[in-house]
């Protein structure tokens, strides 16, 4: 990696919605180059906000990189968020970078199968939150109080026939919409079903389907 000089930036991370600072953020900044036909990342430091939500950075320019991602940690509260920045507008304004995360919120799913008949049935479920899989925003956890849900594939879930009464608790953006998609299948036939929910922050929200 071979570097051209630095540039001193400072800024602030804030919530999205509150406009307020988040504090002790940590970040991972990487410059973009150009390989042929892809873009490699490559690391050049990294930082932590402060109890403000305020930073100071020495970012070290790499030659060859026009573009840097400010890759911000994620937890609990705020998934893993990735800002792409050109070098040409941080020089322009190097002192005002300001970075933003959306927060999140609980979401159980509750889903319970009443109908007796027919004795195998299948009901599939997947959800996306302003656009993103579940399961990148942050791991699920499953409460099964009957059969046993599977995981379909890297997005779906999936339960089969018999006594079904089951939590999935999630976490999504608050104040975004929340898409849920089911697909049951029974007796050789495939229905969908879709809501939507725009899920409170700070709040337990809750979505039921009962087939």
């Amino acid at each position: 990696m071979s570097t051209e000089g630095t540039v001193e930036i400072r800024g602030k991370i804030l919530d999205k919605e509150t406009g307020k600072g988040i504090p002790s953020r940590d970040v991972i900044v990487e410059g973009l180059l150009n390989e042929g036909d892809r873009r490699v990342a490559v690391e050049t430091g990294q930082f932590s906000a402060d109890s403000s939500g305020s930073f100071t950075y020495i970012l070290r320019k790499i030659k060859g990189a026009y573009r840097y991602n400010f890759n911000m940690v994620g937890d609990s509260a705020y998934p893993f968020t990735k800002a792409e920045l050109s070098i040409v507008g941080i020089q322009s304004h190097p002192e005002d970078v300001t970075l933003y995360m959306q927060a999140l919120t609980d979401l159980t799913i509750i889903i319970i199968r009443k109908s007796k008949t027919p004795v195998f049935d299948t009901l599939a479920l997947t959800w996306m939150s302003d656009r993103i899989y579940g399961r990148f925003l942050y791991p699920y956890r499953i409460i099964n109080h009957g059969k046993t849900s599977i995981r379909n594939s890297e997005n779906e879930l999936r339960w089969i026939g018999g006594y079904v009464r089951s939590e999935v608790k999630a976490r999504v953006f608050a104040g975004k919409m929340t898409r849920l998609r089911w697909d049951l299948d029974r007796n050789g036939r495939r229905v969908e079903f879709i809501d939507t929910i725009t899920c409170r922050r700070d709040a337990s929200n809750f979505i039921y389907f009962t087939y």
